[in-house]
């Protein structure tokens, strides 16, 4: 029998070790499940009290903190809406979002996401009450421990208020509305009931085949749907979680952690190669040695995915490369690691490979948020790299004339929250169009493109894929972020921004002097630098791909400065009005 997430929750009860796992004053503490469902309920009663009711729509601004997974839990088992909202949205995306979402009550994560609601509280008269899961000096939002302590007597009072709040849950109950963090245009609410969600966590975590005793690292927002599906599959399987501190801490905390699982983006990988290929160039031994190791690794990749027994002498051999090199990498993502899940942007080929070649899984799926996340999956014995796999159980793909992927599935949305014509737009007899360009291999994998409004059209009538050039300049270890334009033009131009650390030791090794780091872009060794990766990439496309200028922009992309997505994708519109005047410039 399918039942509701809420359900799966209190089934837990009884699992032995630890649900979640976070830092307190920098000291790792755990809840059990017992401990974690009582949390809930007692949040939970709390907000009944405050007037929190079946369908009550409830809004969560806040990084991924474990108070986040209580609070929403606690929100969807009284039959509430929950509605994620990210911590980086401007308080005119707030606003919009929670007039839109006609959210009544609102959890806030400190004193800075209450420095923006005082600025705009008198634009939402629909919230009823703020509450905050870190205290605050101003005695206006109550605490999330304010709701607990509140909740245990209305508890005391109606022994099993939760549970039954639970069982009278349906599956065509909205359950949430997310918000496309958007790289165009303004957020449509994607509308999932308790029917998406238990699909998609029910498919993608029995097709993974992960047990209750995993234990994953989660750092992404909660807010995106891919993090919101990844805490709900431990509801529903029982694995553990544990907190990240933050992104910047999520190095130290894998070697305190050591997860089996790890779900992340493509840019976390990113970084990982780029700082392998960085250590490995030091000198001219460990360079060798490191080139070895990857050709040995290379080899027994390809053994692994065709299925066939490792040859003693090349299984000795990569014995050695495991000792000398890539056991580095595993202790450095913590050493008990099954394998990864990529999401959310398209990862490099060539570092799916890379990883795979010293003896490291990752997974790349593909899905939307009007998808709930996956409806492709590679499996961790049925994978192809390049592709996001196959279709998962109850999802069904073809591809459009034009090339476009389209799906039907009890995974995609219900609608975007009141907007009936934008929902139009996108369902077509049933079919939901993706928006993404694809082709399915022989055997049944899923292969993208781009986004089918990202695709460059040159003056000379031909098609480019954006994304394929900006992932192959990420490959250099000196290019943090890529946006390729060229749409309407003769030619392709990049603008580029670096990587600090990386320029900076070039800086140092080669004598370069320079007082900041926008002068040291400028510097011709940088220019040059630059210009061989470019002539590097371009030396592998078909001429009308070649990008034939570019620009170094002195500042990184960022999600707080606008130009990414909390994702980490490029907002190519934004992006495309800021630099304007750059990009004007490189056609003149």
């Amino acid at each position: 029998m399918v039942e509701n997430i809420c359900s799966y929750f209190l089934k837990k009860q009884n699992l032995p070790g630890f649900a979640v796992k976070f830092k307190v004053n920098g000291e790792w503490k755990t809840l059990t499940w017992q401990e974690y469902i009582q949390k809930v309920e007692f949040v939970a009663g709390g907000l009944k009290k405050k007037g929190v009711n079946h369908g009550t729509h409830v809004a969560i601004m806040s990084g991924t903190r474990v108070e986040w997974s209580i609070a929403d839990l606690a929100i969807l088992g009284l039959g509430g809406v929950s509605i994620p909202i990210y911590p980086s949205n401007t308080t005119e995306e707030m606003t919009y979002i929670l007039n839109n979402s006609e959210t009544q009550f609102l959890f806030l994560e400190d004193g800075s996401q209450l420095d923006k609601w005082n600025k705009i509280s008198s634009q939402c008269p629909n919230i009823k009450e703020v509450f905050i899961f870190t205290p605050h000096k101003e005695k206006n939002a109550a605490t999330l421990s304010d709701l607990e302590k509140l909740g245990k007597q209305v508890v005391k009072d109606s022994p099993g208020l939760y549970a039954k709040s639970v069982s009278q849950i349906k599956l065509s109950d909205l359950a949430s509305i997310h918000y496309t963090s958007g790289t165009t245009g303004v957020p449509k609410g994607v509308s999932l009931t308790h029917t998406q969600v238990t699909s998609e966590v029910v498919d993608v975590f029995s097709e993974l085949g992960m047990i209750s005793g995993d234990l994953t690292l989660t750092f992404l927002p909660f807010s995106h749907i891919l993090g919101h599906v990844e805490y709900w599959g431990s509801i529903y399987l029982g694995y553990s979680i544990a907190f990240a501190e933050s992104i910047d801490k999520i190095r130290d905390n894998l070697k305190e952690v050591s997860p089996t699982v790890l779900v992340a983006v493509p840019r976390i990988f990113e970084k990982i190669y780029n700082g392998v290929v960085s250590q490995a160039e030091i000198n001219p031994t460990k360079k060798k040695i490191f080139n070895w190791a990857c050709s040995v690794g290379a080899q027994v990749s390809k053994y692994k995915r065709s299925n066939k027994t490792i040859p003693l002498t090349l299984f000795l051999q990569y014995g050695i490369a495991q000792k000398l090199v890539f056991s580095k990498l595993h202790q450095g993502l913590g050493g008990k690691l099954k394998f990864c899940i990529s999401g959310s942007a398209p990862l490099s080929q060539q570092i799916a490979e890379f990883f795979h070649a010293a003896g490291i899984l990752i997974l790349e799926g593909y899905g939307l948020t009007e998808t709930t996340a996956a409806i492709t999956l590679n499996r961790p014995h049925d994978y192809e790299f390049g592709t996001v796999g196959r279709a998962l159980p109850n999802v069904q793909l073809k591809i459009a004339s034009d090339g476009e992927v389209l799906v039907k599935s009890d995974k995609v949305m219900t609608e975007y929250y009141k907007n009936v014509e934008a929902t139009k737009e996108v369902m077509q007899d049933g079919w939901f169009a993706t928006g993404d360009i694809g082709e399915l291999t022989d055997r049944g994998f899923l292969r993208l493109t781009d986004r089918k409004k990202d695709l460059i059209k040159t003056a000379g009538g031909k098609y480019i894929a954006p994304q394929k050039l900006e992932n192959l300049l990420k490959l250099n270890k000196y290019i943090s972020n890529v946006l390729i334009h060229g749409d309407q033009k003769k030619y392709v131009i990049a603008l580029l921004t670096l990587n600090p650390d990386e320029v900076k030791r070039y800086a140092q090794n080669n004598n370069i002097a320079y007082e900041n780091f926008a002068e040291l872009t400028k510097k011709p060794e940088v220019q040059s630098l630059v210009r061989d990766a470019v002539a590097n990439v371009n030396s592998g496309l078909a001429s009308y791909e070649t990008i034939k200028t570019f620009e170094i922009l002195p500042n990184d992309f960022t999600v707080e400065s606008g130009e990414l997505t909390p994702s980490m994708k490029v907002k190519r519109k934004f992006c495309d009005k800021k630099y304007k005047e750059i990009i004007d410039s490189l056609y003149a």
